[in-house]
């Protein structure tokens, strides 16, 4: 039998191939030396990649099991719950120096309100002269212009909300908005700081690459 010489090659019959992108089967010998190195290169990153994504997996969940054991911990010792009621908890370093975060955050859409609540707003703003509110219609424009995923800027809507303006209509669209949110989950982040003396700036500790 050959010898297979790479990785991804299909022995038939004595002859060695390759399946390109297609689905068809390419004779080893008719690859340009480059695509086979480039091939190569991505096996080797990608196989790479996997060890180190499992090595990231399985230390997120030894942090957050440190975490838990410590807060069963001290809820035995002590019978107080270390954190917050929503899971958020803040550990620190008895230095001061090296901080551990556990954040929970809320996964939130928005209902049907929030289109009622955009056409009051749009009212409003087509009643207000051109000239007036020029800051409001560009956060109201920035609140609903939806980006690639078709999800609204939420940061700026809840900064919509903070806006006290007497109209009715207005008070009765920001209630819309607040009616049109809802809690459907909840995602738990867990992150790493550490800084060089108890009054420096606290620097993030990054374990995603895009951070990295």
């Amino acid at each position: 039998m050959t010898e297979i010489p790479h990785p991804a090659a299909i022995d038939v019959g004595g002859e060695l191939y390759l399946r390109d992108a297609k689905g068809s089967l390419v004779p080893l010998a008719s690859v340009k030396p480059v695509d086979l190195l480039m091939d190569d290169t991505v096996r080797s990153i990608i196989d790479k990649a996997r060890e180190v994504s499992g090595v990231v997996r399985e230390f997120k969940a030894d942090a957050f099991a440190d975490v838990g054991s410590l807060q069963a911990l001290i809820a035995q010792q002590y019978g107080a719950a270390l954190g917050g009621k929503k899971g958020n908890i803040t550990l620190t370093s008895f230095d001061g120096c090296r901080k551990v975060q556990v954040q929970v955050a809320d996964l939130i859409e928005f209902g049907p309100e929030l289109q009622s609540a955009k056409s009051l707003i749009d009212e409003c703003l087509a009643e207000w002269s051109a000239d007036s509110r020029v800051e409001l219609r560009s956060l109201v424009n920035r609140v609903f212009q939806v980006d690639k995923e078709g999800q609204i800027n939420r940061a700026e809507l809840f900064m919509l909300l903070r806006v006290e303006i007497a109209d009715a209509r207005w008070k009765k669209a920001m209630e819309a908005i607040r009616d049109s949110i809802r809690v459907i989950g909840s995602r738990t982040y867990i992150r790493f700081y550490e800084r060089d003396d108890p009054d420096a700036a606290w620097r993030s500790i990054a374990i995603d690459l895009a951070a990295a």
